[in-house]
């Protein structure tokens, strides 16, 4: 098992590389003066010659980006420019956030794709299977945008039965107020993941309800709830890798979600950082949510093979 994570380690090394690469040749590609963000249009040639020197912008792009990467790996992400601050907090403060509405939308995610996929394929063809699968179509075709502006209007502000934006109310800090404030931007994050995981938990369902195994123990006398016990074991395995990168996904992919309920993740930072052209947290918030989609990648292939003893074989 060691010997499977360290190649999965491995593995990962060269996509963070990569991302790095592309995170940095982003950056220098944007249109825009990073000495004039920091001292403003009106700065002295000697001011601006002095930044240009700390910030290394003077030596080759090759020599910048290996100090740059460098610097990383040691923490040190430098300094935002909008708020003149050191990024690393800035950005594992806003990541914990993004990490709670994670956990909260793939909770429902799985909880939802389970019932959806399990209801439909207990009774093909029946009222409840296609209203499953109209369901599981309908959540991965809907916009998230739009849902959560929808929602906002009618499941907030018009009944106040939610909180608009924020993780908690003034003077509140309880679990009990961050569950309520999680609520709506948590059902639009697991629209599109429910609806994929629903669709492949059926398939893989279905697929194995077909096998000669399961056959045979219904021809021996075994009731339905052992076989199908049987085979939800089996599906196990693909069942977890395709929560797992929904779940990656949902790391990545709540920027508008939190950028409409103001919530202080790591996507409303990258968003107000593009706005104000703070690279140094944009390279950071990118760079963080890669590691995490990595990690997530190799826990769910360590436990994909501590269920499957094939994959550590092979």
């Amino acid at each position: 098992m060691l010997r499977f994570l360290l190649k999965r380690i491995a593995y990962g090394l060269p996509i963070l590389f990569g991302v790095s690469i592309l995170t940095f040749a982003t950056v220098k590609m944007v249109p825009g003066d990073p000495v004039a963000a920091i001292l403003g249009p009106n700065a002295t040639p000697q001011a601006r010659a002095a930044v240009t020197r700390q910030m290394g912008l003077d030596r080759s792009i090759p020599t910048q980006y290996f100090r740059w990467l460098w610097h990383c790996v040691q923490g040190n992400f430098g300094t935002s420019i909008a708020k003149q601050q050191p990024v690393l907090p800035l950005v594992m403060n806003a990541f914990a956030h993004t990490l709670i509405l994670t956990a909260f939308a793939g909770v429902m995610a799985v909880a939802a794709g389970l019932a959806l996929g399990g209801i439909g394929v207990r009774r093909p063809g029946g009222a409840a299977a296609r209203i499953c699968d109209g369901l599981s179509v309908l959540a991965t075709s809907l916009p998230q945008y739009s849902v959560a502006l929808v929602l906002v209007v009618f499941a907030a502000s018009r009944t106040g039965w939610f909180p608009v934006q924020g993780m908690h109310s003034i003077g509140s800090s309880g679990f009990a107020d961050l569950a309520h404030h999680v609520v709506l931007p948590a059902v639009c994050a697991a629209l599109i993941p429910a609806g994929v995981i629903a669709r492949m938990f059926r398939s893989a369902l279905a697929e194995e309800l077909t096998k000669e195994s399961v056959l045979s123990m219904r021809a021996r006398g075994l009731s339905e709830r052992r076989c199908m016990r049987h085979v939800i074991h089996n599906t196990m395995p693909s069942l977890l890798t395709i929560a797992g990168l929904q779940i990656g996904y949902l790391l990545g992919g709540v920027v508008f979600i939190e950028t409409i309920f103001a919530w202080p993740g790591t996507g409303q930072l990258v968003y107000q950082a593009i706005s104000q052209r703070d690279m140094p947290v944009i390279q950071a918030g990118v760079l963080v949510s890669a590691v995490a989609f990595v990690v997530i990648n190799i826990v769910v292939d360590a436990a994909h093979a501590a269920l499957d003893p094939r994959i550590r074989a092979a």
